[in-house]
């Protein structure tokens, strides 16, 4: 069954099934307590015990950023490279408790690989209990984005900002029912939204919205540049427009 999905999903390369990394949203949750914690648990213990049962969230939410060279490398020996054109950005999501400081997120941000090269050769660096279990190759330098989602409002700071677009690192649009700031800024070359839900958080869906919108391009270059910029967004987003008929006796 391991051999089928692997092999369904692209992820078999030369005999050898690479790590899947399977993670949760969250771990305070009431239900929880005697299903999936041990009923003896007390709940100061819940994310150690999540962080020991899951893989994911562990830099974040358990290192604090600190300290994190060696989990980084584990991470990236586990698998991703194995994906090689089918690699996304890097979600790096931070829990509430988390604030601010510009030296920590600036020293995190130095350590994370920006190309596959960079990731293959920081994925060396792994630790022993993972040997027989890692993708340590990548067929082609390609890339690689990052993206942070923040919950605490002390991250509402324009030095802050700053530092995503100086790092061209990816400010993720959260809309969480206004539990967290949800901050708008884009700070990379792509756009990265995460919808928890817009009045009740992790519940309800979203109904499709229609929107007129209005886009005029003004130009710098003497607006040399709007005509032409105007037709390729049109072409790009596949509009046709074709002037109405003129009217009799104009």
């Amino acid at each position: 069954m391991q051999q089928q999905l692997a092999s369904h999903l692209g992820l078999e390369e030369a005999g050898v099934i690479v790590s899947i990394r399977i993670g949760i949203s969250g771990w305070q949750y009431a239900p929880w307590r005697g299903v999936f914690y041990p009923k003896d648990l007390p709940q100061r213990q819940h994310l150690s015990y999540v962080a020991n049962t899951f893989p994911a969230r562990y830099i974040t939410h358990m290192r604090r950023l600190r300290d994190v060279e060696t989990p980084l490398a584990n991470f990236f020996a586990s698998g991703p490279l194995a994906l090689r054109d089918k690699l996304g950005p890097l979600l790096w999501q931070f829990p509430p408790g988390f604030r601010y400081e510009r030296e920590r997120m600036l020293h995190f941000f130095d350590q994370l690989p920006r190309d596959t090269i960079e990731a293959a050769r920081l994925a060396r660096r792994h630790e022993r209990w993972l040997r027989g279990r890692v993708h340590l190759e990548t067929d082609a330098r390609r890339v690689l984005r990052h993206a942070v989602e923040i919950r605490n409002d002390s991250f509402a700071d324009e030095l802050f900002i700053g530092l995503l677009r100086d790092q061209v690192i990816a400010l993720v649009i959260a809309e969480s029912a206004r539990r967290w700031p949800m901050l708008q800024d884009v700070t990379a070359d792509f756009v990265y939204l995460r919808l928890h839900g817009d009045k009740e958080l992790y519940r309800g869906g979203y109904a499709s919205r229609q929107r007129d919108v209005y886009c005029f391009l003004d130009n710098t270059d003497v607006k040399l540049r709007a005509p032409f910029d105007t037709q390729s967004l049109m072409r790009k987003l596949r509009l046709k427009w074709a002037p109405p008929p003129p009217r009799r006796g104009s």
